[in-house]
C-alpha cells in the first residue's frame, strides 16, 4: 500500500481527500500546518506527498523543499488559485506537477497514479491469468506471445489495471475512451471494444476471467498481482 502524505489546513477537504484516496487503496497521513508537517515528515516515510500552497504558519513551498531535502519522493501542489506564479514558483521548487482546487477525483488518482509510475513508486509489471502487462513499457503479453493493442484497447486496458477491484461504470469507461481519443465514443463502440480486448487477453473471452461483467453497472477486474 501507498503512504500518501496530505498537507492541507482546510480540514473539510482534507477529510474528504483522505476517504477518497483510501477507497483508491492508498494511506493517507494528514498534516495541518507546516509545524506538524515537519514531525510527521521525521517520524515517516511516504510515497508522495500532497500539498496545499497556503497554511497558516506559512506556505506549501516551504514545506515541498523540507519533505525533498528529507525524503526523495514526487511533490503535488494543491492550489486553490490557479494563479501562474504561484505555479512556476512551485515547479521550480522541485514539485512534480499541481492541480488545481477544485478539482474532479478521477483527475486527482490519475495524477497521483501518473507521479508514483514516473518516479518508479507504482507497479510498473501486472500479472493475471497469464497476461503480463509492463506498464513502464507498454509490452502486453500473454502466455508469452506478445498481444497487440491498439491505441484505445490500451487505454481501456490501463482504467482496469488503474482501479483494481473498483468496478467500473460504463459511463466513466466511455469518458476515458472519449478523452483519449478525442473523438466521441458511444455505448455500442465500447461493447465492441471490450469484446475485442477480452478476444485478445482472456483465455476464453466466453467466460472471461480477467475483465468481469458487473451487471447493469459495468465492469472490473479479476484478481491479480502487481510487481514493482
Amino acid at each position: 500500500m501507498k503512504h500518501i502524505f496530505l498537507v492541507e489546513d482546510d480540514w473539510a477537504i482534507a477529510r474528504n481527500l483522505s476517504r477518497l484516496l483510501h477507497a483508491e487503496g492508498f494511506e493517507v497521513i494528514h498534516a495541518p500546518t507546516r509545524t506538524e508537517a515537519a514531525a510527521l515528515l521525521a517520524r515517516n516515510k511516504f510515497d508522495l506527498a500532497l500539498v496545499d500552497v497556503s497554511l497558516p504558519d506559512g506556505n506549501g513551498f516551504s514545506v515541498c523543499m523540507e519533505i525533498k531535502a528529507a525524503q526523495d519522493i514526487p511533490v503535488l501542489f494543491l492550489t486553490a488559485s490557479g494563479d501562474e506564479a504561484s505555479v512556476v514558483t512551485g515547479l521550480n521548487m522541485g514539485a512534480d506537477d499541481y492541480i488545481t482546487k477544485p478539482f474532479r477525483p478521477r483527475e486527482l488518482t490519475a495524477r497521483i497514479r501518473a507521479a508514483l509510475r514516473k518516479s518508479g513508486r507504482a507497479a510498473a509489471v501486472f500479472e493475471l491469468g497469464g497476461l503480463r502487462v509492463d506498464i513502464a513499457s507498454g509490452f502486453v503479453k500473454k502466455n508469452g506471445g506478445d498481444v497487440f493493442l491498439s491505441a484505445l484497447e490500451y487505454r481501456l486496458l490501463l482504467v482496469f489495471l488503474n482501479n483494481p477491484g473498483q468496478v467500473i461504470t460504463r459511463d466513466i469507461l466511455l469518458s476515458e475512451l472519449w478523452d483519449a481519443s478525442g473523438e466521441f465514443v458511444n455505448d455500442n463502440t465500447l461493447s465492441v471494444y471490450i469484446k475485442r480486448l477480452r478476444e485478445k487477453i482472456e483465455d476464453d473471452p466466453a467466460t472471461p476471467q480477467i475483465i468481469l461483467t458487473v451487471r447493469g453497472i459495468g465492469y472490473r477486474l479479476g484478481g491479480g498481482h502487481a510487481s514493482e
